[in-house]
């Protein structure tokens, strides 16, 4: 008799004590137990979002990768629902790994795969028990509600990796052709058979049959794009409009696997980065061959774009993996049986050529009342705690130092035995969290912020997660911040008596 994977994972989840666990964040999605990792088959459905993720509920028990769900009507309370996606059929029976979705229209779906107006795809993971070759085929999963799902029955779409390609082939995100209408294309992160990365593309017109295009190109980037690592994961390829130019620009976000860390910069074990052109078939041209990372932070991976259906546009939102590979010995999986969380969704925008990140959240501001550093007050050497926000967990900060100072600045987050210290002095940032509870992959870092950037900053803390983001959205950074298991707040300094132009706070507990 088959094993019921679907009931194995509504059994762990119920006897989860996850939530429980004061480590565990309140407007960050995390899993309900065992393991989150990569977003996937983000969509916007009217006033909804739809968020599944890579879940693994037997974490670390056993490896069985699904797709989890859970919802939002306000981008900061997720509501669980049963996994959509489990890895039960023998195109995927070692995992349901990444993928994306589309949103169809009414005028869409008479020609989709069984009528349905969600289309979620990804890819089946299956391994030989005995020589563990691996095979990656590219599936469909099909919804008439997002509450009932369906896997195609002529599963797999595309049954292994194209000539010239090993079987490390996966993530496809799926989207319209803006430039032949009735068409759909597939980009596919690949690794060549010389072990290197690259991306590929599909095109159909029904969602079913996929014919093979070719590899995607960079005919200006002077070949800086053709041995980059040895594979590409989770490529997204999204149109955002320069705010300073009004330009148009296609911008490919992926994660190049293998890219020998620097000085400064691709420390993590993956990187994810971005680089920007503009689409023309198989070729991103005006990319001069420059990419960029899309968060500095210690934890940042697999982001993806939010679908929506054309009737119902908005904002271009991203969401991210607060995670890297290889870091599940984090503190919560003794105190609560899960390990990561997401980002909050980011609105994206391009500025002067360069990706711009803004957290969709930052709703509801409210100044610091009397004694909590109101506008004008100074900062000293001593620390200075925010009042408002003694003994918090979850919370949001926003911070503009005085015109015309040099920005000289520092926070500390949690206790002074265990802590993370947030430093700006200049355009240099320096996160330290070498004496908090985790800081085994990387306990300080040092990054060079764009001119200007360290005068501003907005900060999401979310008891074990946090968010800062400088120069309005201009650099990113992310990372796990597991200090004191009790309440943390936030504390104040400068050695330089640093002004403040404005504090505003909001208290999410």
């Amino acid at each position: 008799m088959a094993e019921d994977l679907q009931a194995m994972a509504l059994a762990a989840t119920a006897s989860s004590k996850a939530q429980q666990d004061p480590d565990y964040p309140s407007y960050h999605l995390a899993p309900p137990v065992g393991r989150l990792n990569d977003p996937n088959g983000l969509l916007v459905d009217g006033e909804t979002y739809h968020a599944f993720f890579q879940f693994t509920p037997s974490h670390p028990a056993r490896k069985l990768v699904y797709w989890g769900h859970a919802t939002s009507t306000d981008l900061l309370t997720w509501q669980h629902h049963e996994p959509a996606i489990a890895p039960d059929s023998p195109y995927d029976a070692n995992g349901a790994y990444s993928g994306t979705a589309l949103v169809l229209d009414d005028t869409e779906t008479d020609g989709a795969p069984e009528h349905a107006r969600y289309q979620l795809f990804y890819t089946g993971n299956l391994k030989d028990p005995e020589t563990d070759e691996r095979t990656a085929s590219q599936c469909l999963v099909t919804s008439p509600d997002l509450q009932h799902f369906h896997k195609f029955a002529a599963n797999p779409l595309i049954p292994s990796h194209a000539p010239g390609y090993t079987a490390h082939y996966r993530d496809p995100q799926v989207f319209r052709d803006p430039n032949r209408p009735g068409e759909y294309r597939m980009l596919v992160g690949a690794q060549r058979v010389n072990e290197t990365g690259g991306a590929v593309f599909y095109r159909s017109r029904d969602l079913v049959y996929w014919d093979f295009e070719g590899e995607l190109s960079f005919p200006d980037a002077g070949g800086a794009m053709d041995h980059l690592g040895y594979m590409w994961e989770c490529p997204n390829l999204v149109q955002l409009t320069d705010e300073v130019t009004g330009q148009e620009w296609d911008v490919l976000i992926f994660c190049p696997q293998g890219i020998t860390p620097q000085g400064e910069g691709y420390e993590n074990i993956f990187p994810c980065v971005y680089t920007v052109g503009v689409l023309d078939g198989l070729t991103l041209r005006e990319c001069d061959g420059s990419f960029y990372e899309v968060d500095r932070g210690f934890e940042f991976y697999a982001p993806q774009v939010f679908a929506r259906r054309p009737s119902e546009p908005g904002p271009t939102l991203l969401m991210g993996w607060a995670g890297n590979a290889s870091e599940d010995d984090q503190p919560s999986v003794d105190s609560g049986g899960w390990v990561h969380t997401m980002t909050v969704p980011r609105v994206l925008s391009l500025r002067d050529g360069r990706l711009v990140q803004r957290p969709a959240v930052s709703t509801g501001w409210e100044a610091v009342g009397s004694g909590s550093a109101p506008a004008g007050a100074e900062l000293h050497a001593d620390w200075q705690a925010v009042p408002k926000l003694s003994g918090s967990r979850h919370w949001q900060l926003a911070l503009r130092t005085a015109a015309g100072e040099r920005p000289s600045w520092g926070m500390r987050i949690g206790a002074n035995n265990c802590h993370v210290d947030v430093v700006v002095d200049g355009d240099v940032l320096t996160v330290d969290r070498s004496t908090s509870r985790y800081s085994q992959h990387g306990a300080r870092r040092v990054v060079t912020l764009p001119a200007g950037a360290g005068t501003q900053v907005e900060v999401l803390h979310d008891a074990s997660v946090t968010e800062l983001y400088f120069g309005d959205g201009a650099l990113a950074f992310t990372l796990r911040t597991f200090s004191q298991h009790g309440a943390t707040g936030v504390r104040l300094r400068s050695e330089t008596s640093q002004r403040l132009a404005t504090l505003q706070v909001v208290r999410r507990d």
